[in-house]
């Protein structure tokens, strides 16, 4: 590139404000994208080729494994004849750890024998999402649903009107509970949370996320658990509808000439059908976010720019209660904690046997780079498809900009895909695994400590680290492990919520 073109390549945003950087190939930001970090594997990978067998290996849905999912019926379950008043709980944190709140939720309003209130979602300090239960969940159905197991209402009567978010930031106040003990047990609520339903006919409780423990609880509040997160959560239909639409283009994208316009922000997909029959495909949840990246503390190729980048960001998010680990770089990815960059993803699905015709729908809000980092990823699967190049900007108008709506979407994808991998451990992770076993369906977690230290051997060879990879895996794709003292029955849902069959 000549010295003019240059100087006008570096004067382009400042000629035209409104050009959108990432948008051009051709601005030097883009040209500064990283390259591979393990550039040998990646050129192997890239010449990969899979045999018929491995491919129908691959993609064979799992065998029945002795269990199923099964909700006993318990004479305890019933609803009391008389509520001993109304529980408000206010959740934070990200959808998926808003949903085991939410189950929570429900079983702490059954302990206690009282009207829960369907749970007021927080805003998210890192997504900045204000959306509520109602704009996530159906609600008719949520509450249809339990009816017969714990009284629910969507508000407050007028004479508690007053029981507001608002009302509990300004002062310390008697209906208000913030001493309930991560993982309390259903006694610590009968003994400090009734007395204050007996006098005030009322009780809020912040903070609620991890506030009930998975130990020593009736087999009956378990079992309520499993089928308020199973059952009771349905999406909002037109989440439903927009995953619908996405899961038909993934398998069948040349029926998209059949799809037809009509009224709703949603087009529709006639019943035409390719006669060859069901395409597969894979959903890549890759948790790599700023949020994720800075925690981590690991480095992940970016050079000292995205080093201080992530400094700066960790001190104005955690204010400084997140700083820099005691160990280096090598010692935390061969401890498995570092998470997987998009380029790392993509070596481990090659390895496993996923080829560049595969087609993957990545879920995920913000990745940290953005394209420029996908961009390794995309080169080892060429048919990578997302929301937004599935779906008009029309189509997603009710979900643009809010995190939890976006979430819920690919949640909804994932739960209807062939297989499904989550690059990195997190709230969506643990719902989606314990989801999937639940309905015997293929996942995939990554062996995150295995994986740091191949990526750190600079001699392994092609062969070598996909027969790692392999052996490594081979029970890590949704094989039934049961839950564990301590453990959530959320990631882990037998034996709590599976019957042996």
């Amino acid at each position: 590139m000549s010295g003019n073109h240059i100087i006008f390549v570096l004067l382009l945003p400042i000629l035209f404000p409104t050009l959108s950087i990432d948008a051009s190939p051709t601005i030097p930001f883009d040209l500064n994208a990283p390259k591979f970090r393990h550039s040998r594997l990646a050129k192997s990978a890239l010449q990969r080729q899979t045999s018929n067998e491995e491919q129908s290996e691959l993609w064979t849905p799992l065998a029945h494994q002795g269990w199923k999912p099964c909700s006993e019926p318990d004479a305890a379950s019933a609803v009391p004849e008389k509520s001993e008043g109304y529980i408000q709980v206010f959740l934070d944190g990200g959808l998926n750890q808003q949903r085991m709140g939410i189950c929570d939720a429900v079983v702490v309003a059954k302990i206690l024998n009282a009207t829960l209130v369907i749970p007021q979602l927080e805003v998210n300090p890192v997504w900045q999402d204000s959306s509520s239960f109602e704009d996530i969940f159906d609600v008719d159905h949520f509450i249809n649903v339990l009816k017969d197991d714990v009284a629910i209402v969507k508000e407050l009567p007028d004479k508690f009107s007053w029981s507001t978010r608002e009302y509990y930031g300004t002062a310390i106040r008697p209906t208000r509970i913030k001493t309930a003990p991560v993982h309390a047990s259903a006694h610590w609520y009968l003994e400090n949370v009734s007395p204050v339903l007996q006098s005030y006919g009322i009780a809020a409780i912040a903070p609620f996320s991890h506030r009930l423990t998975f130990d020593n609880m009736p087999k009956y509040l378990q079992h309520l658990r499993c089928k308020v997160n199973f059952q009771a959560l349905a999406f909002v239909p037109h989440i439903r509808h927009l995953g619908d639409a996405l899961i038909n283009r993934l398998r069948y994208p040349s029926s998209e000439g059949n799809m037809v316009s009509n009224n709703n922000y949603l087009r529709e997909v006639t019943d035409l059908k390719p006669k060859q029959g069901t395409g597969k495909f894979a959903v890549l949840h890759l948790r790599f976010d700023k949020d994720m990246a800075a925690h981590s503390a690991c480095d992940f190729g970016g050079g000292k720019a995205e080093n201080l980048a992530l400094a700066k960001y960790r001190q104005v998010i955690w204010g400084g209660r997140v700083i820099n680990s005691q160990f280096t770089d090598e010692e935390l990815r061969s401890q498995g904690r570092c998470p997987l960059t998009p380029e790392e993803v993509g070596l481990l699905l090659a390895a496993l046997g996923f080829d560049n015709s595969t087609r993957l729908y990545l879920a995920s809000h913000k990745v940290f780079g953005g394209e420029r980092r996908i961009s390794a990823l995309r080169s080892l699967f060429p048919l990578m498809e997302d929301k937004k190049s599935l779906a008009s900007s029309e189509e997603r108008a009710l979900i643009k900009g809010k995190a939890s709506l976006l979430a819920a979407v690919d949640y909804y994808v994932g739960m209807h895909s062939d297989i499904f991998v989550s690059a990195s451990p997190g709230n969506m992770h643990n719902a989606m695994v314990g989801h999937r076993t639940y309905n015997n369906m293929k996942t995939i977690r990554p062996n995150m400590a295995l994986l740091g230290q191949l990526f750190l051997n600079k001699t392994l060879t092609w062969s070598e680290f996909q027969e790692s990879v392999v052996d490594g895996h081979q029970n890590r794709q949704g094989q039934i492990r049961l839950r564990k003292p301590k453990q959530s029955l959320y990631t882990y849902p037998a034996p709590d919520c599976m019957c042996q069959a």
